[in-house]
């Protein structure tokens, strides 16, 4: 996702800002405020509290007191029932009225989801959480990628989806996810691979599985956001692309997430390598998926201007001698308002099918 900041939205100036230490106090208001996209003053406050100390004073912000009315890390009471949707339930009810995509029950299809979930945006974060929540249980995917998980967000879907197994890419701040459903996809080994540049605390998470006998190689990023880190995000997907080359060639590789990249960006990087496939170009391009964090159709951002990216992406390596596992389709996830009159993130989710030959 972008998240813009403007040359003016910097700091004000303060009575210890024409020293060193004033000068690091700026830049760390100006990296704060361009996490968070918060105000500078609420900034300034987090970081006095914590020793300015940018990760200690996120993990603040992003964990806020109940009584501040956003969404509480740590509940003290269970919710009423029916207040959040159960994911421990394999076929949970549609709330549309759609029976969702039939399943096959011989092993022989595979389905994943990759979504932002925005955790970032603290405004009706409890029941856009709960609209992911009913996405998750009504697809009921094997395999599930987010991006932009915050503490209390992490709290919930380990609370509501006690069938999927969660492997995180960080504790604190916001990061990474992948939930494997215990029943179907079995949990070997992970990794977290620091991006050594980022000034976004990013890096990728490698969760290796396996489903059905096939061996996996699940990768989940948030690559650098922003045109202005163009460099540092070109250098961060080469490394995905060089660890999905240096995967077991007996493992079908998934890498997918918010990868804010352009096409022109991966152009420049060489193109991808011939035994890799961006899933969205392998399935013929379908325009009805073509933009994941579009403007004109998701108000979130109140961005009136229109801005269409296919930021989330799908890349696919097969496994040795033709592959085991085959993507089939592609559609998007998160296009019905809420009753808050948001949509569940301002990005769109992937939910991409793909068939498994025994």
């Amino acid at each position: 996702m972008e998240r813009k900041r403007s040359p003016e939205s910097g700091p004000e100036a303060g009575p210890d800002d024409g020293d060193a230490a004033g000068k690091k106090r700026l830049l760390l208001c100006a990296d704060f405020t361009s996490v968070a996209s918060c105000d500078v003053a609420v900034a300034r406050r987090y970081l006095a509290e914590n020793a300015w100390e940018v990760e200690r004073a996120l993990n603040a912000y992003f964990e806020p007191r109940a009584e501040e009315g956003a969404l509480p890390s740590h509940p003290a009471t269970s919710p009423a029932p029916g207040s959040c949707v159960d994911l421990t339930h394999e076929e949970a009810p549609d709330p549309g009225g759609s029976a969702g995509p039939p399943r096959q029950e011989d092993g022989s299809a595979f389905s994943l989801v990759t979504w932002n979930v925005d955790g970032l945006d603290l405004n009706n974060l409890w029941e856009r959480a709960q609209g992911v929540c009913a996405s998750i249980a009504l697809y009921s995917p094997d395999v599930v990628f987010l991006q932009e998980v915050i503490p209390p967000y992490y709290s919930l879907l380990k609370k509501k989806a006690s069938s999927y197994e969660i492997i995180t890419g960080h504790d604190d701040g916001y990061f990474t996810a992948i939930m494997l459903k215990k029943s179907r996809v079995k949990l070997k080994s992970h990794e977290i691979i620091p991006f050594p540049n980022t000034q976004m605390m990013r890096n990728l998470l490698c969760v290796h599985a396996s489903v059905s006998g096939n061996e996996l190689c699940l990768m989940n990023s948030h690559l650098e956001s922003t045109r202005g880190h163009a460099e540092e995000r070109a250098n961060q997907f080469k490394m995905v692309l060089k660890k999905m080359q240096e995967a077991p060639e007996s493992a079908t590789v998934i890498f997918a997430g918010d990868t804010n990249l352009r096409d022109q960006e991966v152009t420049k990087c060489g193109g991808l390598p011939g035994n890799i496939s961006d899933v969205w170009e392998f399935l013929g391009k379908p325009k009805h998926c073509q933009y994941t964090w579009d403007t004109q159709m998701n108000s979130n951002l109140g961005i009136r201007a229109t801005c269409r990216h296919r930021f989330d992406r799908i890349f696919f390596r097969a496994a040795e001698g033709g592959g085991h596992i085959i993507p089939q389709s592609l559609d998007l996830l998160g296009l019905e308002k809420l009753d808050c009159g948001r949509f569940p993130s301002d990005h769109w989710g992937l939910l991409c099918t793909l068939d498994v030959i025994l």
